[in-house]
């Protein structure tokens, strides 16, 4: 092994710029070079002036924030007080994750770039954009620039003399290995475990609250089930504001976890500690109990029913002896293949245990000790909430849009946590952990400030608690663009709007696209109430609000509004554009949208 040590850091939020990070490990592997790889906010930034070596990856999430799980990170290294020559010692790069149909395509990734050259850092290469959008999807992008990282890094850090790198086909050791327990061993590890159950709950200890209720909102004959749910937080200490976000983790469904105990010959109840093995220097997961039950870790850790990504095949296919699967297997996880992996993968949205199911001979030779290298954890879920405490003390409340379509495949295709919450029955027994975060969006203090919000389909969510909250605060300058199919299936809260639109607490205007011939959408509803939001905007200070799907919807309301003030303002086009900029570094614009 090489004496220098490669660190891959990772900011990732859906877990795609976890899983490159690792894969970049295998490859370090392989070149038989030391490596560590660790999430951005479990390591000490602090070493980052001893570092020799340093890979960064990271996503880019929301208006071109970083991910959650580098947020510290960010704040450290941004610090006005760092001397300008801190990192003088360090050899790194930096390879962005995006997706270049959003406005700040790669923000994050560029952003660190600048950062560590001011601070000294010597960039082995350029910055890494890979983009979800290139025909070939982020690999298009990734392959290449590692190729060239490793040409750079191997000269500057040779590999030890007489060693062969791992060839590709070889297998590597597993990054952990399972040691079953008989049931004295599982009572006495046990015995030494206490919970803190005093703790403001977090991903590591969520608070398990109660679903009191479940409905769904959408008329019987329409296409879509969306779900008014609801969760008791009593004694949690939980408390949010409007904008915020509520976090779950799904589970997986029961016929998927006994179908894959069955496939690989596993007892749901048997239980187990993990080690890591000499080879890696990966920590034991936080969030797996040890000991372990075999259930726990399919049902509710192990992410069996994703689409798998190519590292998936990448690993199976060094397991696999039986040679038409390898075959297969390898083509899949070469640069070349991954036409043929999408086709058979990503386009009909088959599932990691339904690869496992075509694959039966390598599926047959899997040992479980590999379950963590193949297998990426189970995410959490964002919503927003839809309700305020000052309205609904000790509750959190969603609008949850169940998730199922048809593919080429037999079977509908289902949202995860969608599908598990859905089929939840509000009882005394049924508990989902969840913590809250801060959510992108804030509303004025002011309470003579008006607030304007577009907010189609479940994109409402949020506007609801802003609603509630601000009403409860004595704040009546609420105005909602809502958009939907149809008046009589999907116009969701309608009896609450009215109420509030009779109270005098807001003004509502809506729109129902399929009600009439021609396709009526919020900003439509946006151009005809011109003289009003440039009344509210330029006079009023208002604060304008987008949420909802990211597809045309943002852009388009966004145009609307520069329409307005170009005909209320009497303005050229781009005085409208600076107009809208201006409001949005003040905050005065803010959206928060989803794909």
């Amino acid at each position: 092994m090489s004496t220098h040590t490669l660190l891959v850091l990772f900011g990732s939020q859906t877990g795609t710029a976890q899983d490159t990070a690792e894969r970049i490990g295998r490859q370090a592997q392989r070149r038989r070079m030391r490596f560590r790889v660790e999430a951005l906010d479990n390591y000490n930034v602090a070493n980052l002036i001893s570092e020799s070596l340093v890979l960064f990856v990271c996503a880019t999430t929301g208006q071109g924030d970083p991910p959650d799980n580098m947020k510290k990170f960010w704040r450290f290294l941004f610090r006005k007080s760092l001397p300008a020559d801190s990192l003088c010692r360090l050899d790194c790069a930096v390879l962005g994750l995006g997706d270049s149909s959003y406005p700040k395509f790669n923000f994050v990734a560029k952003k660190l770039h600048k950062r560590l050259l001011q601070l000294g850092a010597n960039m082995l290469q350029p910055v890494g954009l890979a983009d979800d959008q290139h025909d070939l999807g982020p690999d298009g992008v990734i392959d290449p620039w590692l190729l060239s990282f490793w040409q750079k890094t191997l000269s500057v850090y040779p590999p030890p003399a007489g060693l062969a790198p791992i060839r590709e086909e070889e297998k590597l050791p597993p990054r952990y290995v399972f040691h079953f327990l008989d049931e004295v061993q599982v009572k006495q590890i046990e015995h030494l475990q206490t919970p803190d159950n005093k703790a403001l709950p977090t991903s590591l200890q969520p608070f398990p609250a109660r679903v009191v209720f479940n409905q769904r909102v959408t008329h019987s004959s329409h296409f879509q089930d969306v779900r008014h749910i609801e969760f008791d937080i009593t004694g949690s200490n939980i408390q949010y504001n409007a904008g915020d976000v509520v976090m779950m983790r799904p589970c997986n469904a029961a016929e998927d976890v006994e179908q894959f105990c069955q496939l690989l010959k596993l007892d749901p109840e048997c239980h187990f500690t993990l080690t890591s093995t000499d080879s890696s220097t990966a920590a034991v997961p936080v969030r797996l109990p040890q000991p372990c039950s075999v259930r726990f870790l399919v049902e509710q850790f192990l992410d069996i029913s994703a689409v798998p990504r190519r590292s998936f095949f990448e690993v199976l296919a060094t397991i696999a002896t039986n040679e038409l699967e390898r075959e297969k297997l390898v083509e899949f996880s070469s640069a070349q293949g991954q036409d043929s992996l999408h086709s058979y993968c990503n386009r009909p949205r088959r599932t990691a245990l339904e690869v496992l199911t075509d694959f039966p001979h390598t599926t047959a030779e899997l040992s479980i000790d590999y379950l963590l290298d193949l297998f990426p954890e189970i995410q959490p879920r964002s919503f927003s909430i839809a309700s305020s405490l000052l309205q609904h003390p000790d509750r959190i409340q969603i609008l949850l849009a169940v998730v199922k379509y048809k593919t080429m495949l037999l079977k509908p295709r289902k949202g995860l946590c969608s599908s598990w919450l859905a089929s939840l029955e509000p009882s005394k027994d049924v508990y989902v952990p969840l913590w809250v975060k801060k959510g992108s969006l804030r509303f004025p203090h002011d309470p003579d400030s008006p607030v304007i919000m577009v907010g189609p389909g479940t994109g409402v969510a949020p506007f609801r608690s802003a609603i509630q909250e601000r009403v409860a605060q004595g704040k009546m300058a609420n105005v909602l663009f809502f958009g939907c199919r149809s008046e009589s299936k999907d116009f969701y809260c309608r009896s609450e709007w009215e109420e509030k639109v009779q109270m005098g607490h807001m003004i509502l205007f809506t729109a129902f696209s399929r009600d009439q011939e021609d396709k009526i959408y919020v900003q439509h509803r946006v151009k005809e109430q011109s003289k009003l939001l440039w009344d509210l905007i330029a006079k009023k200070n208002a604060f304008f609000y987008i949420a909802g799907n990211a597809k045309q919807m943002p852009t388009s309301v966004c145009d609307a509004l520069k329409e307005v003030f170009q005909k209320e303002g009497g303005i050229s086009e781009s005085q409208a554009h600076e107009m809208l900029d201006a409001m949005e570094k003040t905050g005065r614009f803010q959206s928060e949208t989803w794909s």
